[in-house]
């Protein structure tokens, strides 16, 4: 028999009727919570639990990339740095190296808070102050 879980409902339901750019918040939102277990790992010498979590959060970094729109100027520019925060991890997770930890959770921080800036102002040019007319 399987048990009933409202939390699992509720994540599965919300990333089933979020819209793209929602998803993307969603997903810089889940690397940053992986980063912070990554480094919680690395303090505790918990290196198997420091492994998993940056490998969570390379893919993604990972996802990220694939998805972008290769064919816009923000796409291009932003694939070198998406590029650049993988191999940030890679040699963090290789040298336990809590420096570029932090490096590339700064840089997915900055653009979680841009993403979320972005839908913040797509809402209010949609929905603005009401009808307007």
């Amino acid at each position: 028999m399987m048990t009933y879980q409202p939390y699992e409902a509720y994540k599965n339901n919300s990333v089933n009727t979020a819209s793209p750019g929602e998803l993307t918040l969603m997903l810089y939102n889940g690397c940053l919570k992986f980063l912070k277990q990554a480094k919680k790992g690395l303090d505790e010498s918990n290196f198997e639990w420091k492994n998993v979590n940056i490998q969570k959060a390379q893919n993604i970094i990972n996802e990220l990339m694939i998805t972008l729109d290769q064919q816009t100027e923000i796409g291009k520019q932003m694939l070198p740095l998406y590029d650049y925060i993988n191999q940030a991890l890679i040699e963090a997770n290789i040298k336990n190296d809590a420096e570029k930890l932090k490096e590339a959770y700064s840089l997915v921080q900055e653009f979680r808070d841009t993403w979320k800036e972005v839908l913040k102002q797509t809402r209010q040019q949609k929905y603005g102050d009401g009808a307007r007319v």
